[in-house]
């Protein structure tokens, strides 16, 4: 009983990463790592040491073959699984947890909210979001007092682009139970309004809400992120050392480093950083991170490797039954065939409805020669007001096609006085664009 009882702590651990971490590992297959405005979706969990988790895995599995009609067993396992998938960026765990949280419903098919919670959050990982908030429902109708259910609901409601209901959804979730889980999506959701101090204030919030030095590390790893996307390199670097510090084997915060270095114009920094968390975690973004810095170093053959690197990572996802079409979109656009970014981009705005959907579109629209129903879609892209300095910069390289030279001047504008460094591969190009409109 003891070691069980440790096993459950264990567990609800996992469970509270993977609600945080919401949506998956895929995260924003952009021409950057960037990842402006990446989702609660992409949000990295707190840390769960693997050697607990496997340990947490191995512990359920040897009480399951004993005692196999445990219902809230086979629920625990099959978080513990999407946590494993989130901690390694392995998709294969998605289908194991899929077959535990289904065995468990079976075992127990009326008021097993634990079982619906997995279940919402595997959807949501793997871009069903339609059915993560359809799971999430269905559990927070047993368990109306759980906030944490909430967080399941609004980040379907994001993706799916219903804004309205997502953002009175983390309202309601902070008003339940104000803690790390909370405040980070709060902090999302004033970011995508373009509230970039009131994005920070929240974060900064979740970081006095921090139990331990795992959580704090994790938020002042998202603290980095959101310094980074104001273009505030001096702070980003301070909340990514500090990430480190904290939990000196958590590895994005490294790649928050390696980012820096190239924006402080250290490319064999940036080069020695990306591949030291490409060895550790090889999640897309540090690939392609580190593909687009060998980019501009000229060193072609090795930026090439690390682009064909991603694409199988791609499959890898999509054989697991990960919905990658929105970040595959983006990222052939940049890297690859004009023709397939735009077949991937239709099959992602089908599908939902949000705004990194719509730039998706806006931009392979662009690269596949369609200028008016690209404008068309980075208007519905920057609806809500976001600063978003990628989303300005594909606005302006499309007003320019149309000829709409001083929208183009004011959208580089905005672009590069909210993060001069928003990509390795454009913000150059940017810059460019910007003095020939103003000096051409």
């Amino acid at each position: 009983m003891h070691t069980l009882r440790r096993t459950a702590i264990a567990v609800s651990v996992a469970v509270a990463l993977v609600v945080i971490a919401g949506l998956g590992l895929f995260r924003q297959l952009r021409a950057d790592a960037h990842a402006p405005l990446v989702s609660t979706a992409a949000l990295d969990a707190p840390i769960v040491p693997g050697a607990t988790l496997d340990q947490t895995i191995t512990n359920l599995q040897t009480h399951l073959a004993a005692v196999p009609d445990d219902a809230h067993g086979f629920a625990q396992l099959g978080l513990a699984y999407s946590a494993q998938a989130t901690h390694t960026g392995d998709p294969t765990y998605y289908p194991k947890a899929e077959e535990a949280l289904q065995t468990s419903l079976r075992i127990q098919p009326d008021a097993n909210a634990d079982a619906l919670i997995g279940m919402g959050v595997v959807a949501n990982a793997k871009h069903d979001f339609a059915d993560g908030v359809r799971y999430g429902r269905a559990a927070l109708a047993i368990e109306p007092d759980a906030a944490h259910i909430l967080g399941v609901i609004g980040d379907g409601q994001l993706e799916l682009g219903h804004y309205p209901a997502a953002f009175a959804t983390f309202q309601r979730m902070v008003r339940m139970r104000p803690d790390i889980a909370s405040y980070a999506r709060v902090s999302y959701a004033r970011e995508l309004r373009g509230n970039i101090p009131g994005a920070l204030s929240a974060m900064q919030r979740a970081l006095r809400a921090a139990g331990s030095p795992d959580d704090a590390s994790w938020v002042s790893y998202q603290l980095g992120g959101l310094y980074l996307r104001a273009g505030r390199i001096g702070p980003a670097a301070h909340a990514f050392r500090q990430s480190e510090a904290l939990s000196p084997t958590y590895v994005p915060p490294h790649a928050g480093l390696a980012r820096v270095a190239w924006e402080r114009g250290d490319i064999d920094g940036a080069i020695r950083g990306y591949r030291w968390v490409v060895a550790r975690l090889p999640l897309p973004e540090h690939v392609i991170a580190l593909g687009d810095v060998y980019t501009v170093a000229g060193r072609t053959k090795q930026a090439d490797d690390a682009y064909a690197l991603a694409r199988t990572e791609a499959t890898l996802f999509r054989a697991n039954g990960v919905n990658v079409d929105v970040e595959l979109a983006l990222f052939e656009a940049d890297h690859g065939d004009a023709a397939t970014a735009l077949a991937d981009a239709k099959a992602g705005w089908a599908a939902r409805h949000s705004i990194s959907a719509a730039d998706a579109m806006a931009w392979a629209s662009y690269r596949s020669g369609r200028y008016r129903g690209a404008a068309r879609y980075e208007r519905s892209a920057l609806r809500l007001g976001t600063r978003d300095a990628l989303y300005r910069y594909h606005a302006a390289m499309i007003d320019l096609e149309l000829g709409h030279s001083d929208a183009a001047r004011r959208n580089l504008r905005v672009a590069l006085a909210t993060d001069p460094h928003f990509s390795i591969l454009f913000a150059s190009r940017a810059a460019g664009a910007l003095d020939r409109l103003t000096h051409g």
